[in-house]
């Protein structure tokens, strides 16, 4: 009698154990699966950031360009030092699509924009690789996408009565800089990394 009830529950253990096992394989796949996707976003969001830090870094040096430029000729140029004036930006696509390139991503859409009062740009890019081939139908087809955005924030303070046409004190966090629009000398400028930071946006 006890050989016959351990056979039967030997057979009764049996399909547990492949329920279990069919379990466990498919959990594995879909963590495999899911893990796929997961680099690919995370790609994708890397070649997004890049994109819109090149795009601000290219508007920034732009902008650097226009304030030698601006010194001792225009009367607003410390509007320039503010962010108040609309940027550049002539070259930010091509900055932004080079980025995304050497990220293996295509630009897909950019566009300037303002966060919290300072100018920036989207940069919205997809890959150019997939989320790669798996038993989940459709995925080898798949491309990721994200965008990101990158602003350029003036680092200087000034006098707000400050005649544009005199020597200037600004203080670019602790860093002293002083212009004389009257004697300027584009060597007087310090880095652009001096005067306007260059991050991404919360």
């Amino acid at each position: 009698m006890t050989l016959v009830q351990s056979r039967s529950d030997r057979g009764q253990t049996l399909p547990i154990y492949i329920w279990l096992t069919g379990i466990l394989l498919f959990s594995a796949v879909a963590f495999f699966v899911f893990a796929q996707a997961a680099s690919a976003r995370n790609g994708a969001q890397s070649a997004a950031d890049a994109a819109a830090l090149a795009a601000a870094q290219d508007t920034r040096d732009e902008l650097m360009a226009r304030l030698e430029g601006a010194i001792g000729h225009d009367d607003d140029w410390l509007d320039w030092l503010d962010g108040d004036q609309e940027v550049p930006g002539a070259g930010a696509a091509a900055a932004a699509q080079q980025l995304a390139g050497e990220n293996d991503s295509t630009l897909q859409g950019m566009q300037f924009v303002r966060r919290n009062g300072y100018p920036g740009f989207q940069a919205d890019i997809q890959t150019n690789y997939t989320v790669g081939e798996s038993i989940i139908p459709g995925t080898e087809g798949m491309q990721a996408k994200a965008h990101a955005i990158a602003v350029i924030q003036p680092r200087c303070d000034f006098d707000p009565a400050a005649d544009a046409d005199k020597p200037v004190e600004l203080d670019c966090d602790g860093e002293i800089v002083d212009i004389d629009p009257g004697h300027f000398d584009p060597d007087d400028l310090p880095d652009a990394s001096v005067l306007f930071s260059v991050h991404l946006a919360e």
